[in-house]
């Protein structure tokens, strides 16, 4: 094998392209740490991340801002998570939608309504209960041995 195939293979077994559910669910904390915890507010603890940051762009920015979050219902839709649950997440996401499209006060809103933090917590749920392989523990994967 080439040594730039080699390279690229090892690439992507670092990147969690799979659609196995622990590649899944890597995907889906990645978007949620982009969009509702990227950046710190300065001198706080307080964490904000691109979601309140697409706001204060009028239209474009709560448009981007949804489709992000559109993306994290339509990866748990290919989980197979019910259509209880997909609702319930896409209705996290039309109502933070709903709230950012008051120009520049629809990021404050933003700032308390966290629908990816909320949509990832109902995935975690969901793959706690139907692939505990998936599990993380401080920031470990579990192995099915370990469970």
């Amino acid at each position: 094998m080439p040594a730039n195939e080699r390279q690229f293979e090892s690439i992507a077994d670092r990147l969690p392209i799979g659609r196995d559910p622990a590649a899944v669910r890597q995907r889906i904390e990645a978007m949620e740490r982009l969009l509702e915890r990227a950046f710190t507010v300065p001198g706080t603890n307080y964490r904000f991340g691109f979601d309140v940051v697409l706001d204060l762009i009028p239209v474009v920015g709560d448009v981007v801002a949804a489709a992000m979050g559109a993306w994290i219902v339509w990866e748990a839709r290919n989980l197979g998570m019910s259509k209880w649950h997909i609702a319930r997440m896409s209705g996290n996401v039309g109502l933070d939608f709903l709230l950012g499209a008051i120009p520049w006060i629809g990021a404050i809103p933003d700032f308390f309504f966290r629908s990816n933090s909320r949509n990832l917590r109902i995935v975690r749920r969901w793959l706690d209960k139907h692939h505990p392989a998936t599990k993380v523990i401080e920031g470990q994967v579990v192995s099915r041995r370990e469970i």
